[in-house]
């Protein structure tokens, strides 16, 4: 376990695989402003094609979620992340290309949401299988809180950042930046060591579904993947609106409208920081029962916002909910890469974000049809709401009676995962 200054940091495989992810990070963040942007201010379409844009990026995991999970348990996970870099690089900078020569149209802008996200699906499956690889267990919250509060601060960074860039040379030139980043993140693997591969006796080849019969049967995954199925239907429809709301409905300029959705990632920091004592403090299972339901009440204030005084409450709003994602996030990928065997973690892991997922694209059509009949204020008055109800599914679960998450040894996982045939 690490201990000097500086911790994981010092180690210089994780150093490389955290610049790379922390720089993806902000091209990533800057593309959630931009692509909306784009379709706005290039192409001028309707609200209702914004949030479709959206939903094509989750799409994915409904499609291939599920098999993409074995097709990772059977690879090194190294070459399957490179392959995804690759993929989003030249999709990302196919955008800014043909709008310089005229050609862009929304049937193009569709394809490359629906391709980086096929090429994501890959790549987060094999990451979560590559980290415990890099660092060793008794790490990987250290290691998760790293790489997740880079990511936040580049939720601060990156949203303004693409905001400044539309104002100043054009949304397209945001989707340039993003698969610069993405060029970045391909090298920084390059460049890593190969990681041990955990995993008993090389990959397994065992069934697709098999991640999937394992997270239904066992009580803890189950709730959670209840829980982030109700709580990203309802995240996902507030994302696809939120710019549409900002420019459109309070009138903020892009690059204010960037600047408010920093706000997030500002939250996501405190979350970062915060994690790991407060599961020292509270035990893993209570600080998840008391920060999830509390904090995502304050989703409800984002429709209150306006101009003024009042756009205060958009951004404690996105504050509050990005820290409550980053605490969770953090307590949650350290319990499974620990609790679920390294030889089904990818199909696990693939088959819990999958359902999940699921949800996101339903939600990014269903805030397009509420703002389409109800107006975007009402819409998400509608969907923070739901963000709110989302973080009291857990008080119904087993957790409720525990201090802290369990650690079960892997080999008691695989044989009861088939039983069921």
């Amino acid at each position: 376990m690490t201990g000097r200054r500086g911790g994981l940091l010092r180690q210089r495989n994780f150093r490389l695989f955290w610049t790379g992810e922390s720089i993806s990070e902000v091209g990533n963040s800057v593309t959630i402003v931009v692509i909306p942007l784009v379709a706005i201010d290039t192409l001028h379409t309707s609200t209702f094609i914004v949030t479709l844009l959206t939903a094509m990026v989750w799409l994915p995991w409904v499609i291939i979620g599920i098999p993409a999970g074995a097709w990772v348990d059977r690879l090194p996970p190294r070459p399957v992340m490179l392959a995804g870099d690759a993929i989003s690089v030249a999709v990302y900078a196919s955008v800014p290309v043909a709008a310089w020569c005229g050609l862009l149209t929304v049937a193009q802008l569709i394809a490359v949401t629906l391709i980086a996200g096929a090429a994501t699906v890959f790549f987060n499956s094999a990451y979560q299988v590559l980290l415990p690889g890099v660092v060793d267990e008794a790490d990987l919250t250290e290691g998760n809180a790293k790489l997740m509060g880079s990511r936040e601060v580049a939720q601060i960074g990156g949203p303004g950042l693409g905001g400044l860039l539309a104002q100043a040379a054009g949304p397209v030139t945001g989707l340039l930046a993003d698969a610069v980043s993405f060029a970045v993140s391909f090298c920084c693997l390059t460049a890593m060591q190969p990681p041990r591969d955990r995993r008993s006796g090389g990959p397994d080849a065992g069934g697709v579904l098999d991640g999937l019969r394992f997270a239904w049967r066992d009580p803890y995954l189950r709730a959670m993947t209840a829980f982030s199925s109700l709580a990203n239907l309802a995240l996902t429809g507030v994302d696809a609106l939120l710019v549409v709301f900002l420019v459109r409905t309070v009138g903020l300029s892009s690059a204010a409208a960037g600047l408010v959705m920093a706000s997030l990632g500002v939250g996501g920091v405190l979350g970062a920081l915060v994690a790991r004592p407060l599961g020292r403090r509270f035990g893993t299972a209570r600080a998840m029962l008391i920060a999830v339901p509390g904090g995502l009440c304050f989703a409800l204030l984002l429709p209150l916002a306006d101009k003024g005084p009042r756009l205060a409450f958009a951004s404690v709003a996105m504050m509050c909910a990005g820290c409550v994602i980053v605490i969770g996030n953090v307590i949650v990928d350290s319990f499974m890469q620990t609790y679920v065997s390294p030889d089904i973690l990818g199909r696990v892991t693939s088959a819990t974000r999958a359902v999940g997922f699921a949800m996101m694209p339903v939600g990014a059509l269903l805030a397009g049809v509420l703002a389409t009949a109800l107006g975007v204020r009402a819409a998400l008055w509608i969907l923070t709401a739901l963000i709110a109800a989302s973080g009291l599914t857990f008080l119904l679960t087993p957790m409720r009676h525990l201090r802290d998450l369990p650690r079960r040894p892997a080999e008691d996982s695989v044989p009861a995962m088939h039983l069921e045939v």
